[in-house]
């Protein structure tokens, strides 16, 4: 069986913007999908971030400053328990599927330095992996393809359902919903070992960088993928 007909794993956050190295979780859910699409269980966090939640980013999630002051949790153990939780997935060498990948699991790793708790590459012994990200492989298997690529685009394009965007629990489950439908479509990505998968996303990312380099203008150029590193 191929990845796309197993347990899959979908990981989404919400934020204070979209800055890796300054801006901070807000929300996060971990969704178990069984091979059937069916939820299998949950985990959410809310967050209080520590500062203020821009207007801009509130409209968009729905949380406002006072709101997770007052429910949200202290953020040193809420990181904590979040990145436990992907780390015992991925110990479980389930897939973890998160769109745009190098985003989350960037911001996530900063945030744990942040508040001196050990990352999630420092509780696995090495980088996130296997990591599922439906906008890698997108890309991938439809490298000209006009028009947006975010979540609701893909969503769209491939026949998920998507109800209630920018909530972390529909995000992660749409996530896993575009990665299988992808897997189901293209069976070159439709491999049986999901860490196979994980190194053709890697080099997926490493070829649009070179095809950039070559002077192709439609390429698409990716930092590192999944984790962005750590600049000190």
């Amino acid at each position: 069986m191929s990845w796309h007909q197993e347990l899959l794993v979908g990981f989404d956050l919400e934020t204070t913007g979209t800055d890796v190295e300054h801006d901070r979780i807000v929300t996060a859910a971990l969704i178990r999908l069984e091979g059937d699409g069916e939820v299998a269980g949950q985990q959410s966090w809310l967050v209080d971030p520590g500062v203020p939640i821009p207007d801009e980013a509130a409209q968009i999630h729905g949380m406002s400053t006072a709101y997770v002051r007052e429910h949200g949790r202290a953020p040193a153990a809420a990181i904590a328990e979040i990145t436990e939780a992907l780390a015992e997935v991925l110990r479980a060498d389930v897939p973890l599927v998160v769109m745009n990948a190098r985003y989350d699991l960037s911001l996530l790793d900063r945030e744990c330095r942040r508040h001196g708790v050990p990352t999630l590459s420092e509780r696995l012994g090495h980088p996130p992996a296997p990591v599922i990200d439906p906008l890698v492989l997108d890309k991938h298997v439809d490298r000209y393809r006009k028009g947006k690529r975010a979540l609701q685009a893909l969503c769209g394009h491939y026949g998920v359902p998507l109800d209630g965007a920018h909530e972390a629990g529909a995000d992660a489950v749409a996530a896993a919903g575009v990665a299988r439908r992808i897997g189901e479509e293209y069976p070159a990505v439709a491999l049986p070992a999901p860490r196979a998968l994980h190194v053709l996303q890697e080099q997926a990312a490493s070829f649009q960088a070179y095809l950039r380099r070559s002077g192709d203008p439609e390429a698409i150029v990716e930092a590192a993928w999944p984790l962005i590193p750590y600049q000190r």
